[in-house]
């Protein structure tokens, strides 16, 4: 055992990671480089299939765009960089793209229905959901049970 583990050290201070032994007819996949935007020839039906599908009772949201001047001043003050990111990081209000299949199946759980459809926005906690992008847009999966509320004009919702 000891000897097994010495190798690998070893490999990994070497920089020769690419010696990993795999199981009979597995192979690593290519390196995935990610892009900033979709390709140029890229039909819609190709772009939309970069969304992820989401599964069980998952909902997929996107984060709406952060708007860059700052409300309530007389001044046209703009936002810098790290504030837009952060507004959009800690957003409280997401747009429903997709729902899981699962998603507000649990008649217990949810005896009045669904609490939000597809093309609803919604009111989540700070922070809610599993956050990623694509092609520099910021999306969030997020459970069915992380609703708090449908908001029917999201433009005056801010953070407390």
């Amino acid at each position: 055992m000891q000897s097994v583990i010495s190798s690998t050290l070893l490999r990994k201070r070497q920089n020769k990671m690419s010696e990993i032994i795999l199981p009979p007819g597995i192979t690593l996949p290519p390196h995935v480089q990610p892009t900033d935007a979709p390709d140029e020839g890229a039909d819609a039906e190709t772009k939309a299939g970069a969304l992820p599908t989401p599964t069980g009772w998952k909902l997929l949201c996107i984060v709406p765009d952060v708007d860059t001047k700052i409300a309530g001043t007389s001044l046209d003050l703009v936002r810098d960089q790290a504030s837009l990111r952060q507004e959009e990081h800690a957003t409280t209000v997401l747009f429903v793209l997709r729902m899981g299949p699962d998603a507000y199946k649990d008649s217990a759980k949810f005896p009045n229905g669904a609490w939000c459809k597809e093309g609803d926005f919604v009111l989540v906690r700070t922070y809610s959901g599993t956050r990623f992008k694509i092609f520099g847009k910021e999306f969030r999966l997020i459970n069915d049970d992380q609703v708090e509320a449908v908001v029917q004009d999201p433009r005056g919702v801010t953070r407390a």
